[in-house]
């Protein structure tokens, strides 16, 4: 489609300029092109367009089993609920993550999507197609990898004030390794090491951190923000909208706001001891 749209905007626009730079010539000589311009814009303004749309179309119906969801082939299933602003990933296994697909290079993978508030979108462009993410419809798209590497993706439609941060990556990597990660992403958070972890959790199960986050195998059980069980492990914070450097977390812990304004997490009020404590504990979780 976008070969055929090229070849026919230039065309237009060669008419144009030949139609711009053609002299309009005496009323006689008007009169004598008037059959043959009668004749050029039936064809060139109805046949041809008729023409192309038609072999367009016939060519995109060929192009959509290709790009449709192959249940039959698909050897792995990942579940994807979009959120505002954010996207919930989960496995069948109990790995659950935030903003990040783990797939295995060379292995369709069935990606099933819906909505948990607005009409969202799926677009990984470098993976497939668009795919409308629809509250209470469960859509498909599958996802296959030729290549090891990391492929940006971004919701494609308009979904409220930060919808041009609602972004996320699709890992692919070799099947072993993504084997790895799936089995530590299925388990729990591991426990605090050290005292100073200990504190770290517990400023953490303290606050209003937990009633909106969950971290497996603690008593955070919140479901309006992402999980945070292996935070530390991830590319990004806030769907690929700043690094996942100490810096910035701590930054977006402090005042979520100022970076994504809108977005459903609140400043917290910590002193400089708790921000450090809660800070060490959140990179422990990989």
């Amino acid at each position: 489609m976008l070969v055929g749209s090229a070849v026919v905007f230039a065309v237009v626009l060669a008419l144009l300029v030949f139609g711009l730079l053609r002299r309009r010539g005496t009323p006689r000589e008007r009169r004598r092109r008037l059959g043959f311009g009668t004749a050029f814009v039936v064809t060139a303004g109805i046949a041809f367009p008729a023409v192309v749309i038609v072999a367009l179309f016939v060519l995109t119906l060929d192009a959509l089993p290709k790009t449709s969801p192959a249940a039959a082939e698909a050897r792995m299933q990942v579940d994807v609920v979009a959120r505002e602003w954010f996207w919930d990933v989960s496995y069948a296994d109990g790995a659950r993550t935030a903003n990040e697909i783990h797939i295995p290079v060379g292995v369709p993978v069935d990606v099933r999507v819906t909505s948990g508030d607005v009409i969202h979108s799926l677009w990984v462009p470098e993976l497939n197609r668009k795919v409308d993410v629809i509250p209470g419809r469960t859509n498909d798209v599958t996802f296959e990898a030729r290549r090891a590497g990391v492929f940006r993706g971004q919701c494609a439609e308009f979904c409220g004030l930060q919808h041009a941060h609602m972004a996320l990556y699709v890992v692919a990597q070799p099947e072993p390794a993504f084997r790895r990660w799936l089995t530590r992403t299925a388990a729990p958070a591991p426990a605090p090491a050290t005292r100073e972890l200990e504190r770290g959790q517990q400023v953490l199960l303290s606050s209003a951190c937990e009633y909106c986050h969950r971290i497996a195998g603690t008593n955070a059980t919140g479901t309006i923000g992402p999980d945070l069980t292996h935070l530390a492990s991830r590319l990004s914070l806030a769907a690929a909208t700043i690094p996942n450097t100490r810096g910035y977390l701590a930054g977006w812990i402090l005042d979520p706001q100022h970076i994504k304004p809108g977005n459903r997490m609140p400043a917290t009020n910590l002193s400089g001891r708790q921000i450090q404590a809660l800070l060490d504990y959140l990179e422990s979780l990989r």
